[in-house]
């Protein structure tokens, strides 16, 4: 079952919003067996409507439509869809006491354009938008289904998960679609394709890998299709073991779980609180970890030591070996881990110092050098990564590197 997106506003081809909408919609469709094959972004011209979303409907069955739904002059798609599929814009009564109470609300009068949002094609099935007053409008002819909702992804999301979803469900006939990610880290695109060549040769016919790189983390994503769940999930389950006996060291996590929160239960199961030393990451790791509820539980705080001057008052670096080896060091990393874990007496504190960029670097420590190092109760591990020349990739990569190591000392 295939369908297609056209996202509808000057908006978003002007760069002036991002569109979330469709990631969200074909995250959600495929869910229930019901594959995105096309996403389109148009402008508020009726010739363009007129035009993408014909040549949808010759492709598939199913077309949703987002935007230019509100009530100014310039969102025409109401009256364009109405004008295609040669239907008449009706009052609906339902509708326009909606619209006149949820404005009474707010204390806002209703006016020529409010009441316009009450006027709907005849021929539609008018689903009710709970969420705002734009109204949801599907459409059928030919045994192809249009469905054109809001933009406001409030208001499209809510429609979606209150009646779309089901009643898409209800319309077709879906087969059964599963996805198993796994969360990688420390092997690249490349060398992990070489290191799964065997193990990918032999994957079931049924079975679709993707191999999907970001910085400083890789996915593997397992796809789907059948009619029977349990025998997907077994041949998934299959797989996942095949695959652990060749990466299972450098697999952190499944389904999109980010680094932090695999580490957030390693820390919260075993009882053990964490804090942070960060320089070249300026603070970046601590945002990660605070980005999640119930961090205060075992994050107890972190220093952003960016000058010597704090590596040396606050967290206790020797100002002899930063005079010696460099603030980008083994030896002065190892100590910043050592006094961020005294200092805020934590079980475990990592600590990084790297050179960044674009600048600062020089021929022996070079843009893209980072050292790291994690203490712990028993163990103090450090390592030297030599990154890339981008200073926001190597702030992000860097501090995934940081959790990872944490990671790996608390598994063992």
């Amino acid at each position: 079952m295939q369908a297609e997106i056209i996202t509808i506003g000057d908006e978003i081809l002007i760069g002036q919003i991002v569109d979330t909408n469709s990631a969200w919609m074909a995250k959600e469709l495929n869910g229930i067996g019901i594959n995105v094959g096309k996403i389109t972004s148009i402008s508020d011209q009726e010739a363009d409507i007129v035009n993408s979303l014909k040549q949808a409907m010759e492709r598939v069955s199913l077309v949703l439509i987002t935007g230019g739904l509100g009530p100014t002059n310039d969102d025409i798609t109401k009256k364009t869809l109405s004008d295609l599929f040669e239907m008449n814009l009706v009052q609906d009564d339902f509708l326009f006491a909606k619209v006149e109470q949820r404005l009474g609300q707010r204390g806002i009068p209703m006016n020529r354009f409010n009441r316009e949002q009450a006027l709907v094609p005849d021929g539609a099935r008018i689903i009710t938008n709970n969420h705002g007053t734009a109204p949801c409008m599907w459409f059928e002819k030919d045994g192809k289904v249009v469905i054109s909702m809001p933009g406001v992804p409030f208001e499209m999301k809510g429609i979606m998960q209150d009646e779309i979803l089901q009643s898409l469900k209800q319309h077709f006939s879906t087969p059964v679609i599963l996805h198993k990610t796994v969360m990688t880290q420390g092997i690249g695109e490349s060398v992990m394709a070489e290191m799964l060549e065997d193990w990918e040769g032999n994957l079931p016919a049924c079975v679709k890998l993707a191999y999907l790189p970001s910085p400083g983390v890789l996915r593997l994503r397992m796809s789907l299709s059948g009619d029977n769940l349990a025998e997907l999930e077994k041949i998934i389950e299959e797989q996942l073991s095949a695959l652990k006996k060749i990466i299972s060291a450098n697999i952190f996590g499944y389904d999109d779980e980010p680094m932090e929160l695999t580490v957030a239960k390693l820390l919260s199961d075993k009882g053990k609180t964490l804090g942070t030393a960060e320089s070249c990451t300026g603070g970046k790791i601590a945002h990660l970890i605070t980005s999640h509820a119930g961090s205060s539980s075992y994050f107890k705080g972190g220093v952003v030591a960016y000058s010597n001057g704090v590596k040396e008052n606050i967290l206790g670096v020797n100002g002899e070996d930063l005079e010696k080896y460099g603030a980008v060091s083994q030896q002065v990393v190892e100590q910043m881990a050592i006094g961020a874990r005294k200092v805020l007496n934590t079980d475990y504190a990592i600590a990084t110092s790297g050179v960044a960029g674009p600048d600062g670097g020089t021929q022996e420590k070079p843009v893209g050098t980072v050292w790291i190092a994690v203490a712990g109760p028993n163990d103090l591990i450090s390592n030297r990564f030599d990154l890339y020349k981008n200073r926001e990739r190597n702030i992000q990569v860097a501090s995934l590197n940081a959790l990872n190591m944490l990671r790996n000392l608390l598994q063992k």
